[in-house]
Parts: structure tokens; sequence; C-alpha cells
């Protein structure tokens, strides 16, 4: 090489170098981060936010959501500023509601474009539910590098659309190339609140924090955020069986929705039942449950892994292309959960834990195999993609 082309060469790897450099350490990067409309969408985004700040403290992020739903609430109490959209999901039968989905969609797609010139992000994240899609589609319409967190093993419609634009896609499960580019694709695992990492020594705080005996077995119910219907409905059908069982204690999550319609009822009248609308502390309910009888949601199952924790799963009939089923399932393969369909909840849901509690032996097999499962660090792995992209 010549003098003079080494001097070019020279110039020209100087500039990469300076400008990676600057991009490594840009202080004011901005994001947006959007999704939501439940817990299992509002706490990974919140845990990913979390995962960027501590990378990057000077990071500004800014999360869109959907009006009225719970990132609207959360999201503030959590430190970080939001945007709500006026949009609501796609129902598959023909209702009211359908026919103003596309005078929504067009004005959040319009807010979300005004919201995307007026923030100037260097980059945006989608973590699933209605305001992601708007938001997602503006600013890969504007340029911006976007990353799509994909939580279960079956993708929603939203997400298969925005990954043609994507410049990342962060999954939970293998096997995912059958809907996304495998060259897009990273194994992340789905972020969850950091302190159900470790649980080790909290049982006792638990008890005295729910107000249990610590001696006796504890089954933890819980049917997210806003609630079950056909869970609450077989607990209450199953009054005679926990009455029969004192000694196993019941902690009753009924979700917002339901708990003025099963505060009074004859299963929260038991003695070894405890019934609330929320539960704050989920650390605490992890640390004390022997059992857990859920919903097969993406963020209750990494909850799960991570907490090693027995499950009895019952997938929600009511999600977009079943795609809770298809999570518990990938689980029964492993041998690490218990699968029981919703119609047969009612029957068979809590005699299933009654026996799952007698078994020490199936108890100990699901807690270890659950916890092969656990990915640890995905809020930070996620974090890392996004930081990633803007160099």
């Amino acid at each position: 090489m010549s003098l003079p082309e080494m001097r070019i060469s020279g110039m020209f790897a100087e500039k990469i170098i300076t400008k990676n450099s600057i991009l490594k350490t840009k202080k004011n990067i901005k994001i947006i981060i959007s999704g939501g409309g439940t817990g299992g969408h509002v706490y990974p985004a919140i845990a990913i936010a979390n995962a960027i700040k501590k990378i990057n403290s000077d990071a500004d992020i800014l999360f869109v959501g959907a009006q009225d739903k719970l990132e609207m609430e959360k999201v503030p109490k959590a430190g970080y500023p939001i945007e709500g959209l006026w949009i609501s999901g796609f129902h598959r039968k023909l209702t009211l509601r359908n026919l103003m989905f596309p005078i929504k969609l067009l004005s959040s797609l319009w807010k979300a474009r005004g919201i995307i010139k007026k923030f100037k992000p260097d980059a945006a994240v989608g973590v699933g539910g209605f305001a992601s899609g708007p938001t997602l589609e503006m600013a890969a319409r504007q340029n911006v590098p976007i990353l799509v967190q994909e939580q279960n093993s079956y993708p929603g419609v939203t997400n298969k659309l925005l990954a043609k634009k994507a410049t990342t896609i962060c999954v939970s499960y293998p096997e995912m190339e059958r809907f996304f580019p495998k060259e897009k694709m990273v194994m992340t695992g789905n972020p969850v609140r950091q302190d159900i990492v470790n649980l080790a020594g909290k049982r006792d705080e638990a008890c005295q924090h729910f107000g249990f005996d610590p001696s006796k077995k504890i089954v933890f119910l819980t049917g997210g955020s806003l609630g079950a219907s056909n869970l609450n409905k077989s607990v209450n059908a199953n009054v005679k069986l926990l009455r029969e069982n004192p000694d196993v204690q019941l902690l009753w999550q009924s979700g917002k929705l339901y708990i003025e319609t099963y505060k009074n009822s004859d299963a929260a009248s038991l003695s070894n039942v405890k019934i609330s609308a929320f539960i704050d502390r989920m650390d605490l309910a992890y640390a004390m449950a022997d059992v857990v009888i859920c919903r097969a949601g993406a963020l209750t199952i990494s909850e799960l892994c991570l907490a090693k924790k027995a499950a009895i799963l019952i997938p929600s009939p009511n999600v977009a292309e079943d795609h809770q089923t298809v999570n518990a399932k990938a689980l029964e393969k492993k041998q690490a959960a218990i699968l029981i369909t919703d119609a047969a909840a009612e029957s068979k849901m809590i005699q299933a834990a009654l026996d799952l509690l007698k078994n020490e032996k199936l108890k100990s097999e699901l807690q270890t195999n659950i916890g092969k499962l656990a990915k640890i660090n995905a809020a930070e792995a996620i974090a890392k993609e996004v930081l990633k992209m803007l160099s």
C-alpha cells in the first residue's frame, strides 16, 4: 500500500472509530418504549427502561401507551413520562367497538407521528400491546431503528407485521424462525421485576405480610392484574374442598374487575383463604407459595421460571391465536409445569393443587425443570440490543 493510500485508509479508520466512540458515549440518547394494556406488557417495558438507564443514566426515555390502560398509572409511578394513544384491540367478532377501530387507528397513527417528530428518538422499542403497532410503524416510517420484543411462543399479528421493518427481534422461545427472519432474532428471554430473582429467606417476611401461618402449606392463585373470571369462579365452586383442608392456605388474587363479586363469597369467608384485588409484592407472594395456580401469559411464565415454582397452568382461551396454550404446552413438554384446560378448571384445579402439595417428588421435579428455563438477565440483554442499534 502506498503512503497516500495508507493516509487515506488511516483517516477513514479514524473517522469510523471516532463515530463509533461518539455513539457509545453519547449521553443524550432518546428512546421510545411502546406497548402495554396489561401487566404482562407493562412490567417488562419498565424493566427494559430501568436496564437502559443502568447502562446509560443520561438516556431520555419516553413511553407511549394506550389511554385508560394500566400503563398510564404504572409507568409514571416508575418515574417515566408517558403519552397515551386512543387505541384498542380489534375483536374477531362483529361488534360496535370494531366499527370504531379504523378511526382509532388513524388517530393513533397521527398522534404517534407527532410524538416521534417532537421527541426525535434514536430508537424505538415495542413490547406488544395496543399502542406498539402505531408507534413503531410511524417510527419506522421516519427511519428510526426499531426493536420488537416478542414474549410468547406464538406471536401476535402486530409483531408479525412489525418484524418486516424491525432491526432486531428479541424472542423468548426457540424455533421462532417460523415467524421471524432468523438473522434479526436474538434469544433474550422475557424481562421481569428484579425482586423476583432472589427469593431466598423471604418466606417468613411474606407470611407476616399476608397474614399466613408459615408452618402450613400455601397455594397462590393469580389471574393477572385484571383477574380471570373462570379461575375466580373455580375457586368459589370448590368451597367444600377448601374447607376440608384447613392446613392448606390460599392467597387468592381475584383482580380488580372481580373483587366486588367475590370479596364476600363463600370461599373468601373461609379462615384459610385470603382474597386480594391486586398483589403489589409479587416477590413475597412467590416466596411463600408452595404451588402457584395461574394463567400462562409470557410474563407469568418468566416469573415462575425465575422463582422456581411448581405451577399449575390454566391457559386463557380468550387470547390471540390461543398463544397461552402454546406457552403452557412448551413447559408441559419439558415436565416443568402441569397443564389444565380452562374448561376443566372448575373440576380439577383445586384438587390438582392439593395432590401436588402431597407429592413432594413431583413438586421438586417441576421446580427443578422450570428453574432450568430461567433467563436472569433478560432486561439487560434487551437493553444492550437497543443500544447496539445506535451504532
